[in-house]
């Protein structure tokens, strides 16, 4: 569900950028976020608008992680980020010491990509 403080946030926003796992339960999700920007926008704040989709958790080698992907392309093509982030076990240990995932896992592939995306956000922005 998306409360109170989400929507006090994009109110507050002029862009948002939409991380997204790579699992049909987060297409529903996704289709709820975008109604409720579609609504900031309407109300609260004309310029909000979609930075990007970050694709999460990403495993090229799943059916499913596939077909989520090919969904995504036909419909928000111009608004997914090039790189997707990968699933790795490094990525969720990172919280658990404390640490930013740059400093856990410095050459590690999830760390580069996000340090891809962090460059195409730049230019985006």
């Amino acid at each position: 569900s998306l409360g109170m403080i989400t929507v006090t946030a994009l109110t507050a926003d002029d862009g948002v950028v939409i991380p997204m796992q790579c699992e049909f339960y987060s297409m529903e999700g996704l289709s709820q976020l975008l109604v409720t920007i579609r609504r900031v926008r309407q109300h609260s704040n004309e310029k909000l608008e979609i930075i990007g989709i970050l694709l999460t958790m990403y495993n090229g080698r799943l059916t499913q992680t596939k077909q989520v992907v090919d969904d995504l392309k036909r419909y928000y093509a111009d608004k997914l980020f090039s790189t997707p982030i990968t699933r790795s076990v490094k990525v969720s240990e990172a919280p658990s010491y404390g640490t930013p995932l740059c400093y856990h896992d410095p050459y590690g592939k999830a760390t580069l990509e996000y340090a891809d995306v962090a460059k195409e956000l730049t230019l985006r922005i």
